[in-house]
């Protein structure tokens, strides 16, 4: 059974296992990075756990900007109590689970939990080969995105909330 929840500190070193099988060393986020996250948005950083192992993880802080910038891979700060727009600096789920609906369901309870904050909008970064993977699930492409990281082409997108 699937069981999404807050992330602890616990669970750091699991976590930058999935992020680093994930995500090329370019563009995963470090141990640093994901600590800080841990520690000041807890409220937007989930795991998904089935038998009590960690098998995917969603996060990013809130921001008062429509679209994500690079600066938010580095430095991050607590989430406002309302308002804003989430961000999803990371949604990477273990090789053996992906394609079982985990990635959608970690999104989908991001999701809740921000439209229950009344959060604007979520709003994503992702390459051209994920578009159509958003798009079903209710987000627009609002073309190339003006982020570096990694050295990649990047989309944004963003899906309504209020």
């Amino acid at each position: 059974m699937l069981i999404i929840r807050n992330a602890t500190m616990k669970d750091l070193p699991d976590i930058v296992i999935i992020e680093h099988i994930c995500f090329p060393i370019e563009e995963a986020a470090t141990e640093g990075a994901l600590k800080k996250r841990i520690q000041y948005i807890p409220d937007s950083f989930f795991v998904a756990e089935e038998n009590g192992v960690i098998i995917g993880l969603v996060n990013g802080p809130v921001i008062e900007t429509e679209f994500i910038t690079d600066d938010l891979f580095d430095g991050i700060n607590p989430n406002p109590p309302s308002g804003g727009h989430q961000t999803v600096l990371g949604v990477a789920v273990t090789p053996h689970f992906q394609t079982r609906g985990v990635a959608t369901a970690l999104l989908s309870h991001l999701e809740k939990h921000a439209a229950g904050k009344k959060r604007v909008s979520i709003t994503l970064t992702c390459k051209e080969d994920l578009i159509r993977f958003y798009e079903n699930l209710g987000y627009r492409n609002m073309g190339v995105s003006k982020s570096e990281h990694g050295g990649v082409t990047w989309y944004n997108m963003s899906k309504k909330l209020i």
